[in-house]
């Protein structure tokens, strides 16, 4: 082996003592690396006590301060009221009535109805037999929003803890009391001129407008003159009529001086003038008809003294007004004058004629309506339409404000095909003509009235996805040591109406009786209560 080279046991290393207090060191190291996760563990434990402690809340200022003062242990968590008054838990402080469980007929539970004595009045409550019938009548009128059978609703009272705290609430109490309430169908609707009383009015002959006597919105009676006419068949009519009346003079004294004359004249004679005579008369008879067909009537036997200067003057001007005679008499005024008039008293609504301008019949002069009496056409959908009956009241209020009432006078055997709705006449009164036709409004076929019916305000009632209740007062509410008690009671709601007032109020047909007091303003507090109790949270 050569002097350099190194026996395999000088390869060995040879460990190095450590400094002194290397060890220590290490040891802490490890250790302050462990302090952040210990100091996390030990807050993390400080909050679930904390939570446990305090309910899962956030303590109150006072609390953290250290000032904080413990509530009294008489309080009930479940009801919000102190224990040692809480109606609920002690019973005996305030003894539930007696209940009568469900009221078949009428569909709610303890029905004040069977058992007035349920009610919370300060005096026992009475129900009659009119009341009776009236509630059964309801019920029989429509369907009725029903009541669950099994719903425990009206087993529960909301208590508050004190007077204070009702008026902090805003909780406001009413009695329930009776009014008038009605009930029917609401359709909307469109005004129009009555068609029996509209005419549109035109000259019977054609001519040219000779004068306009009547503007549009001038009232006028029956018989007034609103414009005249020039027409030549006028003329003609007249002529004939003239002919017609000298014909029959002529022709009587031809047959009465041959009847002088009998012996000396065949009998055939006589016969033949007796013929002609009445064949005279006829056309007498025919040239009056014609005349009166164009709204001049005159009578044969009116002018057959008159001299025949006499009876043109008579022809010439008639059917004018007296107070146009005078005026045309100065004029080379026409003697084939035709007056247009008012057929019934109304008032003008249009009008197209003017002076010089050509009257034809086919086409409207004027038209004339009775404003004191327009049509209401409803359109009632289909559904109801078979519960309109003719002789049906009906309230109208049309959308300027304007309202009146009538009577249904004719209900469509068919509907509208494409509305799917049934027109529905109805005849109303307007003296003062404050609907106007083509206006549009809304009409309410009345078809249920009572005169007392029991009635809340429409605030009371809640509807709780299966009932309807409302929260009455406890009968001993206002006394100084009353408990501040609702009970939920169950109604059975009926019609909706408005009071004069303009209240919303429902009629109630079986749940609480006159004279009980109901929360409605505010009342939603006590549902929110009655709600919390009722999914047991606390």
């Amino acid at each position: 082996m050569s002097d350099t080279q190194l026996a395999p046991e000088a390869l060995t290393t040879t460990p190095i003592p450590a400094p002194p207090g290397s060890r220590a060191r290490r040891v802490a190291g490890r250790l302050w690396r462990l302090v952040p996760a210990t100091v996390a563990l030990a807050g993390l434990a400080g909050v679930l006590y904390a939570g446990q402690s305090n309910g899962w809340k956030l303590p109150r200022a006072s609390a953290l301060r250290g000032d904080d003062v413990r509530e009294p242990d008489d309080w009930c968590k479940e009801h919000n009221v102190p224990d040692s008054i809480c109606v609920e838990c002690k019973r005996q402080l305030l003894p539930r009535p007696s209940g009568t469980g469900w009221c078949k007929e009428f569909g709610v539970h303890d029905c004040p109805h069977c058992d007035p004595a349920v009610a919370q009045t300060p005096t026992p409550a009475s129900f009659g037999p009119a009341d009776l019938e009236r509630a059964r009548r309801a019920l029989a009128f429509a369907p009725r929003p029903p009541n669950g059978k099994k719903c425990k609703l009206h087993e529960h009272r909301v208590q508050l803890a004190s007077g204070e705290l009702v008026e902090r609430l805003g909780i406001g109490i009413e009695p329930v009391g009776t009014a008038p309430i009605v009930e029917g169908v609401t359709a909307p609707g469109e005004i129009g001129y009555d068609p029996t009383r509209l005419a549109r009015l035109s000259a019977r002959l054609p001519g040219v407008v000779r004068r306009v006597e009547r503007q549009v919105g001038d009232r006028v009676k029956a018989g007034d003159v609103l414009a005249l006419v020039d027409a030549a068949e006028v003329g003609k009519s007249k002529a004939e009529f003239q002919q017609a009346l000298v014909l029959v003079e002529l022709r009587a004294q031809t047959l009465a001086q041959k009847k002088l004359l009998v012996r000396t004249v065949p009998g055939q004679v006589v016969i033949e003038a007796e013929a002609a005579l009445d064949e005279a008369r006829v056309r007498l008879l025919l040239a009056e008809q014609s005349l009166a067909n164009l709204g001049l009537p005159v009578r044969a036997d009116e002018v057959k003294n008159f001299s025949p200067a006499e009876v043109a003057v008579r022809l010439r001007f008639l059917g004018v007004p007296d107070p146009l005679k005078t005026e045309l008499a100065k004029e080379t005024a026409s003697a084939n004058l035709l007056p247009v008039r008012a057929p019934f008293d109304g008032e003008v609504v249009a009008r197209a004629a003017a002076p010089g301008q050509p009257a034809d019949p086919a086409k409207p002069l004027f038209a004339v309506a009775d404003t004191t009496r327009v049509w209401l056409t409803l359109r009632v959908r289909y559904e109801d339409a078979d519960r309109v009956k003719a002789g049906r009241t009906v309230r109208f209020r049309a959308d300027q404000g304007a309202a009146a009432d009538g009577v249904v006078a004719w209900v469509s055997p068919a509907a509208d095909e494409k509305t799917r709705t049934v027109p529905v006449r109805v005849e109303l009164s307007d003296p003062d003509g404050r609907l106007r036709a083509g206006t549009f409004g809304t009409g309410f076929v009345v078809l249920r009235s009572e005169d007392n019916a029991v009635v809340v305000p429409t605030d009371a009632v809640h509807w709780e996805g299966c009932c309807n209740v409302v929260f009455v007062a406890d009968r001993g509410f206002d006394q100084p040591d009353g408990y501040k008690v609702f009970h939920v009671r169950k109604v059975r709601p009926g019609a909706r109406d408005v009071t004069p007032a303009g209240v919303p109020v429902t009629e109630v047909i079986a749940g609480v009786l006159p004279g009980e007091r109901v929360a409605v303003a505010g009342s939603g507090v006590l549902r929110a209560e009655l709600l919390r109790n009722n999914l047991g949270a606390g």
